[in-house]
């Protein structure tokens, strides 16, 4: 339970909730305590200024008309809720202090004279003899240019911390509010999260298993979740077409290995038990032996050239090549057959350019081409191999007059073992196709197919036409 992913997910979404709410509490305690003093500072300031006014109206009062304070310093504390200090020159001649209390020694040593008496406040921290700490505010008391002591103006420190409290209260509150909101959207965010997720998980888990036609969740609205699960889908059918492939490929390599394998042990027992006493039999039995031998070499060559292309071991040469003769070699080697077949064969060089390539590969894409344009070709048909070169490409043509190819066969052909008719003439093993793009790809190029079921088709062999060097 708390390792899946529908309590971790809500569970991260509260935990980054919380840290953000207790670095906002922290930021706002700091701040609130700045604020709250720098605000208690100007009021003590403030109430400084009134009582400096207030207490030399009463000393020049008292002095010139010698009577005692109108009001009593307790009186005024008693107004304001401060505390008040004062100490240096009696203000009130024959009166001492006039009732103001006396700051404690202690708290003198904080105050700076010098900035007093240029007329400048000082606020500071003092904690007087049995008392609470207070926050207070030193200002000079002064009669014309005459300073004549020091005014203090305090109060508890309590105060501030319990502004502090009240709003750290309120505050509290509504961050619990917020984490209770947040945690039923993050509950119902996780859900839609998870759920799609889950799926997939356990299609994952069937696809381990070997079954590749399990139903993979829908996620609408797009984002990397729908992303994912397209590609899961993707994937699945990809698995299950590699693994249709594979079995495919085991039964079609034992068909093609069985059938000249039987031939080739038919006619050795028909030899070996003397029923080929006619020469012109054994040299026919002969025969079939050596093409069922070719047939299985050129299988067993096909199949790993392909293994080799599919693990990237495939080692491409670069050298150059004359691609005038390079053509004229692949057309000779067809000749005899399309002779025999009655076949108009046909070629058609425009350029004769030289490349840096491999040349082997590539007369072996062309000789897969036109061996599989003679397989399909009927007799008395057409076959044509054409050579150009423009726009920084050399572009090799084979085109036929076979029976073309439909539109949803247009990729399988360059399947591995994919052949609509292995019982044609020709013996094809169904990899020509495939190694000769696997091979156009190795060398930087590509092959491309036009094709109109009935009316033949076009491969079209494109290699880059790089300068030799």
């Amino acid at each position: 339970m708390l390792r899946s992913l529908r309590f971790r997910l809500p569970a991260l979404f509260l935990a980054g909730i919380a840290a953000a709410g207790i670095v906002s509490v922290a930021i706002a305690f700091q701040l609130l305590s700045s604020y709250s003093r720098s605000q208690s500072l100007k009021e003590l300031r403030r109430e400084a200024a009134g009582l400096n006014k207030l207490l030399v109206a009463q000393a020049n009062a008292a002095s010139d008309q010698g009577t005692v304070a109108i009001i009593e310093p307790s009186q005024l504390e008693q107004a304001t809720g401060d505390s008040i200090y004062y100490f240096g020159v009696s203000p009130f001649p024959g009166q001492g202090t006039g009732g103001l209390r006396l700051l404690p020694r202690d708290a003198r040593k904080k105050i700076d004279i010098a900035r007093i008496q240029s007329g400048h406040t000082q606020s500071f921290d003092f904690t007087p003899p049995q008392g609470r700490p207070l926050i207070a505010v030193a200002g000079p008391l002064s009669v014309g240019d005459t300073t004549l002591g020091v005014l203090v103006i305090a109060k508890p420190q309590t105060e501030l911390r319990d502004t502090w409290v009240t709003l750290m209260k309120f505050f509290g509150v509504s961050i619990l509010g917020g984490l209770l909101v947040a945690g039923v959207l993050s509950w119902y965010a996780s859900r839609r999260i998870a759920k799609p997720v889950l799926g997939l998980s356990k299609a994952a888990d069937e696809i381990a298993r070997g079954r590749y036609d399990v139903p993979v969740p829908e996620v609408r609205g797009g984002g990397e979740i729908s992303h994912l699960a397209t590609r899961f889908r993707q994937m699945a059918v990809r698995l299950g077409e590699a693994e249709e492939r594979e079995r495919n490929f085991l039964m079609t390599v034992s068909h093609e290995l069985r059938t000249p394998l039987t031939a080739i042990r038919g006619h050795v027992e028909a030899m070996r038990e003397g029923l080929t006493d006619d020469p012109d039999a054994e040299a026919a039995s002969l025969d079939v032996v050596a093409a069922a031998a070719a047939r299985l070499e050129r299988l067993v060559g096909d199949v790993l050239d392909l293994a080799k292309l599919d693990a990237h071991r495939f080692t491409v040469l670069h050298e150059e090549v004359d691609m005038g003769r390079l053509l004229d070699q692949a057309y000779a080697t067809f000749g005899e057959e399309a002779r025999r077949r009655s076949i108009d064969y046909r070629c058609d060089i425009d350029a004769r350019p030289v490349i840096l390539t491999d040349g082997d590969r590539v007369l072996q894409i062309i000789s897969n081409l036109l061996s599989n344009a003679f397989r399909w070709t009927p007799d008395g048909g057409r076959v044509d191999l054409g050579l150009s070169a423009e726009n920084g490409a050399v572009s090799v043509v084979v085109g036929d007059t076979g029976p073309g190819i439909r539109p949803e066969e247009r990729e399988r052909i360059f399947r591995p073992f994919f052949s609509l008719d292995h019982t044609r003439e020709g013996g094809g093993t169904g990899l020509g196709l495939a190694i000769a793009r696997e091979l156009a790809l190795a060398l930087g190029g590509r092959i491309e197919l036009e094709t109109v079921p009935g009316k033949g088709s076009r491969f079209q062999l494109i290699l880059p036409a790089t300068p030799a060097v």
